[in-house]
């Protein structure tokens, strides 16, 4: 093999892609450590703060990894995730998951917002691994988010999977951002739903579903 002499089409501006490269391998998240801990000390000190005291010698350092644990679903694709649990299965019944429980972050304040979801869908002849559901919650939590595009891709994520006759997701969260500054409301959640296929077209099948996740 002889080194690249010209950057691959497509990769003119990436900082990852050099010339000698023989592949385009990006550094790892963990890489980025170093960086991001340089940052937070460098926000410390714009809040007024002495990064070198005592309590926060490691403080970066700790805020870096705990960013990337918040953020680790960038790090995962649908496709490993569900490593074939898949199965057929001659069904056609609804199946419900509810009160997932879900963190993420809101993209707008960098502050977490957290509650739950449910989700439902109608196989046709194939179903997913009920954890398997938890672990899509996950893939698309852990990023950077605003809770209405959350559960679209949540929604479109299990259609993906196992191509249903329909899939229903609702989402109930609290944000840290309407809590802790702005308006302060302490109680106040956000409810966000996307329906597709039958849960969509078929009043009564939207109803059952609610009805269902609604159940104590």
């Amino acid at each position: 093999m002889t080194p690249r002499t010209s950057t691959t089409p497509g990769h003119e501006k990436c900082t990852f892609h050099h010339d000698l490269e023989l592949d385009h391998r990006p550094p790892t998240r963990e890489a980025l450590l170093p960086d991001m801990a340089s940052s937070y000390r460098l926000l410390l000190t714009g809040l007024g703060e002495d990064p070198k005291r005592q309590g926060l010698l490691k403080t970066p350092e700790r805020a870096a990894k705990a960013m990337l644990f918040f953020t680790k679903g960038y790090d995962q694709s649908l496709e490993e995730v569900l490593n074939n649990a898949i199965f057929d299965e001659d069904t056609d019944e609804m199946v419900v998951v509810k009160d997932i429980e879900m963190f993420s972050m809101c993209e707008h304040h960098l502050v977490p917002f957290y509650g739950k979801v449910s989700i439902g869908y109608l196989p046709q002849g194939k179903i997913l691994g009920l954890s398997k559901l938890a672990r899509i919650v996950e893939i698309y939590s852990r990023r950077l988010q605003v809770q209405e595009r959350l559960t679209k891709q949540i929604a479109l994520a299990v259609t993906q999977a196992v191509r249903p006759a329909g899939v229903a997701v609702v989402v109930e969260g609290v944000h840290m951002c309407m809590v802790m500054r702005g308006v302060q409301k302490i109680n106040s959640k956000t409810v966000t739903s996307t329906m597709l296929g039958v849960f969509r077209d078929d009043p009564k099948t939207r109803e059952e579903f609610l009805n269902l996740v609604h159940f104590k």
